[in-house]
């Protein structure tokens, strides 16, 4: 158990209302996404933030993003409310990739992605929290064709590849209201869940889980806990897939609303990234939480081989 420093306020109170999705971006700079700039507010902004000289930049959207990753033409691919979109932060330009997701339902957008060897899989929430309508996709690379792989979720958060094949990845996932971490076995040629079981529960505890990575080592998942209730800090847990068993815990003081942890490399070393949010919290408690909205670092060491670390932190290949 140790504590996670103190690495970036955001001035604006817009960026501190819901910060998620850190993601490495370029040399000594990592992005995160601003959801939404407000409790009323219906558009967010993706965020470049320079780790050497903590300089945050903000690149406003027509709509609540709910991931970024960089791509390897140095744009963002975004999920914006119901579309998958490319965004140059060069001319503000904007090209659509896939349009009307969860045209199912009403009520739903975008929210936590994972990307990797130029597949994405991403997920969506429903607004009010309550019902089991919000869709779980996968945009295959080779031929941007987008498949509908659950239709019953709440609020699709963290993700993370543990395995993959020639026809298949495994896939680690979290609705957060059910408060357990799912393993699926996805076709990548059909576009089907073929199996599914539960790997992690976390039911017993007060926070809900929200965003989630892989350790370097594929052997744990790191989780942030978003706990809506009074606390003194908010905690970012490490978690054997296999095994279930907390291995290791890290406190953002003064900030409970934990959200989402990511790698960052930058000059040899390797550190976790970790964002917190002020969503839903009354004006009392904000005074309590007073570093809430903030995004946090732990200094993980040195790094030397980044084969792991490319692997989980892999950009949107276009």
């Amino acid at each position: 158990m140790s504590t996670a420093q103190l690495l970036y306020q955001p001035s604006d109170a817009a960026l501190r209302f819901l910060p998620e999705g850190p993601y490495p971006f370029a040399e000594g700079k990592f992005s995160w996404v601003a959801i939404q700039h407000g409790s009323d507010s219906t558009y967010g902004s993706v965020n470049v933030f320079d780790f050497r000289s903590k300089a945050n930049q903000s690149f406003p959207l027509p709509g609540r993003p709910g991931f970024a990753f960089a791509t390897n033409r140095g744009n963002v691919v975004v999920g914006c409310e119901r579309s998958v979109l490319l965004y140059s932060l060069k001319d503000g330009s904007i090209t659509p990739i896939v349009e009307q997701v969860d045209s199912h339902t009403t009520g739903t957008i975008i929210n936590d992605g994972v990307t990797w060897d130029g597949n994405l899989i991403f997920g969506t929430k429903d607004l009010e929290f309550r019902t089991k309508k919000a869709g779980l996709y996968l945009l295959r690379g080779r031929d941007k064709r987008l498949f509908r792989l659950r239709d019953d979720q709440i609020c699709s958060n963290g993700k993370c590849i543990v395995g993959k094949g020639d026809t298949w990845v495994d896939l680690l996932d979290i609705d957060s209201p059910s408060k357990c971490v799912m393993r699926y076995r996805v076709n990548m040629e059909s576009g089907t869940i073929e199996s599914e079981k539960m790997v992690i529960d976390l039911r017993k505890d007060v926070a809900v889980p929200d965003g989630m990575t892989r350790t370097l080592d594929g052997k744990s998942v790191i989780i942030s806990m978003y706990n809506p209730n009074p606390a003194p800090y908010g905690r970012t847990l490490q978690i054997g897939i296999e095994s279930g068993v907390i291995e290791n815990e890290w406190q953002t003081e003064a900030s409970p609303q934990a959200t989402c942890p990511q790698w960052f490399v930058d000059q040899g070393m390797l550190w976790l990234i970790i964002t917190t949010a002020v969503e839903h919290m009354p004006v009392d408690r904000q005074l309590e939480s007073r570093l809430a909205g903030s995004l946090f670092t732990v200094p993980m060491g040195p790094i030397s081989d980044l084969s792991a670390y490319r692997e989980v932190t892999q950009p949107f290949v276009e």
